[in-house]
């Protein structure tokens, strides 16, 4: 059973994976044929299905526990869960651009700037504390809640959706089921 931090360590491995990618591939801007253009919206296509799967999950689950267990921990939850807003808002953006348009790389610098910094944020300054914060029990059991929630969360940013776990429980779920039936008819990820 891995632990939260090991399921949240692989996320933001794939994340930087692709950011890296697609840092290092050819842009319209920098000559690339239609075929790389497609290949570069659907990775970012991809980026967008796991960064929301990741950001609900966190928001349904992590961050109510750094709330419970660390003494400044509604501090450290709303600080993070705001720079969870502002990315779900860039990623919104995304699903609407094309990469012939100046502003979807625009919009993807921004996301892979401020994506790096919440990781930096999450890894260094909540998670030394939260490793001290749980038992090995309660970090594989909140590792088993984030794995398993990851399966029904929603497939796309949801910014408007207030971060709350009780919002999530529920408007949360009904956003998933939607955003699982956009996904059949659009080829969001395919």
């Amino acid at each position: 059973m891995p632990n939260v931090f090991d399921v949240l360590s692989k996320d933001h491995v794939e994340v930087e994976q692709a950011l890296a990618e697609l840092e290092s591939g050819p842009t319209a801007a920098t000559g690339a044929d239609p075929e790389q253009k497609e290949i570069r919206k659907r990775l970012v296509e991809q980026l967008i299905i796991e960064e929301s799967k990741h950001e609900a999950v966190e928001e349904e689950y992590f961050w109510p526990a750094v709330r419970d267990k660390l003494p400044d921990g509604d501090h450290l939850a709303d600080e993070a869960t705001d720079q969870e807003q502002a990315a779900k808002h860039i990623l919104n953006d995304l699903l609407d651009l094309d990469p012939d348009d100046p502003r979807f790389e625009d919009r993807l610098r921004t996301f892979t700037v401020d994506g790096r910094e919440h990781i930096a944020y999450e890894e260094e300054r909540v998670w030394p504390r939260m490793r001290e914060a749980l038992s090995a029990k309660e970090a594989d059991e909140l590792g088993t809640k984030v794995e398993e929630g990851k399966k029904l969360a929603p497939t796309r940013p949801h910014p408007n959706t207030p971060p709350r776990p009780g919002i999530l429980k529920t408007v949360g779920k009904a956003a998933a089921v939607a955003d699982r039936a956009r996904d059949a008819v659009t080829g969001l990820g395919d």
